[in-house]
C-alpha cells in the first residue's frame, strides 16, 4: 500500500490553518456584512458567534483528528462514523464541486488583486483575471506535486505575510486613527433593526471567511506526532484567526462608521488609505494577493488528500492513489483537483463559486461531527488522546449552527441550494450502481490504531 512521509511539524501545522483560512475573505466580506447587519454591535456579533461555532467545530474535530489520524480527514471520519455510503457522498461532493469550487473562489480573487497591484481593472478585464487565477491553480498544483515541505512552505510565508499585515492594520488604526477622524462611537449601538433572516445570510458570510479550519485534517497522514500536534495546531490555528478577524473588523469600524464600511467593498484598502494614503491602499492590496494565493497553496496541499484516501479505499479509480516515487506526493490527486479547479473558475463567477462550496459543504461538517456521538458508541475502546471538551454540548452546537445555514439557504434561495443538493445527491445512484455493481466496493481492514 502506498504512504505518505509525515513531515509536518507543529509550527508548519498552525501555519497551514491559518494559511488556509486566511484567504480574502477578511478583506473583501465585510462590506457585504455591513450591509445586511447595519448595526455596529450586532455586525461585530455576528464574526464572534461565527468565531464561536467554528470553535466548537474545531474542538471537535480535534478529538477526531487525534483518534484517526489518517490521510483524507473528514472522509475517514464519515466512513467510520456513518458508513461508506456518506463517505463516498462527501469524496463525490468534493471531487464535482466542493473543492473545485474552493480552488477557483480562492485563485479568483488572486486574479483580480494580482491585476488591482499592476493598477488593471479586473471588471473591465474578466477574462484576465480568469486566466491569471486558471495559472495560480497550476502554479499550486505542481508546487504541491514537487513536494509537500515547498507547499508548506510557500503557504507558511505568506501565513507571516497576511497574519502580520492583519495585526499591522489593527495596530495602525488604533494608534493613528485619531488623526484620521477614528472614534470609538463608531463601535456603540445605532440601534439599527436587523432581520433574522437576512442575520443568517450574513453568518454564511463569515462562514465562507472562517472556513479552511478543518482542512488539516485531510493532510493528517504527513503530520509528526499526529495524535500530540493534530489537535494542538486546530485549536491554537483556529483560536488566533478568531482573534484577528474580531479585531480586524473592530479596527475597520473604528476608523470608518459602519455607513461607510457598507459602501467600501475594499474596506481593508480603504483604512489603510485613510492611515497612510496611497502607499497603504497599494500595500494591502499585495498583501491580499499574498494571502490568497498562500490559501490557495494550502488548500492545494490538503484538499487531493481525500482523493487519495477514497482511492486506496477502492472508492475511486486505483491510479488516483498513485504515490510519486521521486517527491512521495499524491501527484495524481493533486492533478486531478487542478484540472477541474481549472474548469471551475473558467466557467463560474465568484459569487457562484462560493455559494456552491458552502451550500454543499456545510451538511458534511454536521455529520463529520456528528460522527463523535456514534463513535462513541460503536468504537467506545478507540484510543482518544483527546477528547472534545464540553461534552456532548460543544458539538450539539456546531450541528445546530450548520443545520441552521442551510435551512436559511433553502428559504432564502431555493433554486440554486436545491440544484447544489441535487448535484451532490447524485452521487447515490453513482455509488449503489458503479461501486457496489462492480465489486469495487470491498471493505479494507481498519487502521491498526483503531
Amino acid at each position: 500500500m502506498a504512504t505518505l512521509v509525515r513531515r509536518l511539524g507543529l509550527l508548519s501545522s498552525i501555519g497551514l490553518v491559518i494559511g488556509i483560512t486566511i484567504g480574502g475573505g477578511i478583506f473583501r466580506t465585510p462590506a457585504g456584512i455591513a450591509t445586511r447587519v447595519p448595526d455596529p454591535v450586532m455586525m461585530m456579533g455576528v464574526w464572534i458567534l461565527g468565531g464561536i461555532i467554528v470553535l466548537c467545530g474545531a474542538l471537535a474535530f480535534a478529538e477526531l483528528s487525534a483518534a484517526m489520524p489518517e490521510t483524507g480527514g473528514m472522509y475517514v471520519y464519515l466512513r467510520e462514523g456513518w458508513g461508506r455510503p456518506y463517505a463516498f457522498l462527501y469524496g463525490w461532493a468534493q471531487l464535482v464541486l466542493i473543492r473545485a469550487a474552493a480552488l477557483g473562489g480562492i485563485s479568483s480573487v488572486f486574479g483580480e488583486y494580482f491585476m488591482r497591484v499592476f493598477g488593471l481593472d479586473p471588471i473591465a478585464h474578466p477574462a484576465w483575471a480568469d486566466y491569471l487565477a486558471a495559472g495560480a491553480i497550476i502554479f499550486a498544483g505542481i508546487t504541491n506535486i514537487v513536494g509537500v515541505q515547498l507547499g508548506a512552505l510557500f503557504a507558511g510565508i505568506s501565513t507571516v505575510t497576511k497574519f502580520g499585515a492583519l495585526a499591522l492594520l489593527v495596530i495602525a488604526a488604533f494608534v493613528l486613527g485619531g488623526d484620521a477622524g477614528a472614534s470609538f462611537s463608531h463601535l456603540a449601538s445605532n440601534g439599527a433593526a436587523v432581520d433574522a433572516g437576512v442575520f443568517g445570510l450574513a453568518l454564511i458570510s463569515v462562514m465562507w471567511a472562517y472556513d479552511g479550519f478543518a482542512d488539516l485534517t485531510f493532510a493528517s497522514g504527513e503530520v509528526k506526532d499526529p495524535q500530540r500536534n493534530l489537535p494542538r495546531a486546530i485549536i491554537i490555528g483556529t483560536v488566533m484567526i478568531i482573534a484577528i478577524y474580531v479585531l480586524a473588523n473592530a479596527a475597520y469600524l473604528y476608523v470608518s462608521p459602519i455607513e461607510r464600511m457598507a459602501s467600501s467593498p475594499l474596506i481593508a484598502a480603504d483604512t489603510m488609505g485613510a492611515l497612510f494614503g496611497q502607499a497603504g491602499v497599494s500595500f494591502i492590496a499585495v498583501v491580499v494577493m499574498i494571502s490568497t494565493f498562500g490559501s490557495l497553496m494550502g488548500s492545494m496541499l490538503a484538499s487531493p488528500r481525500i482523493f487519495f484516501a477514497m482511492a486506496e479505499d477502492r472508492l475511486l479509480f486505483a491510479p488516483i492513489a498513485k504515490v510519486h516515487p521521486t517527491w512521495h506526493t499524491p501527484y495524481v490527486a493533486i492533478g486531478l483537483a487542478s484540472v477541474l479547479g481549472v474548469a471551475m473558475v473558467m466557467t463560474q463567477t465568484f459569487e457562484q463559486l462560493t455559494d456552491t462550496f458552502v451550500l454543499a459543504m456545510w451538511p458534511f461538517y454536521a455529520l463529520s461531527v456528528g460522527a463523535i456521538y456514534t463513535l462513541r458508541k460503536s468504537q467506545p475502546n478507540l484510543n482518544r488522546p483527546y477528547k472534545v471538551v464540553g461534552y456532548p454540548f460543544v458539538p450539539a452546537v456546531f450541528i445546530a449552527a450548520a443545520i441552521y445555514l442551510v435551512v436559511n439557504a433553502l428559504i432564502s434561495d431555493p433554486v440554486w441550494t436545491s440544484i447544489t443538493f441535487g448535484v451532490v445527491l447524485l452521487g447515490l445512484p453513482v455509488y449503489y450502481i458503479w461501486f457496489r455493481t462492480s465489486g469495487t466496493d470491498s471493505r479494507r481492514q481498519p487502521p491498526s490504531s483503531h
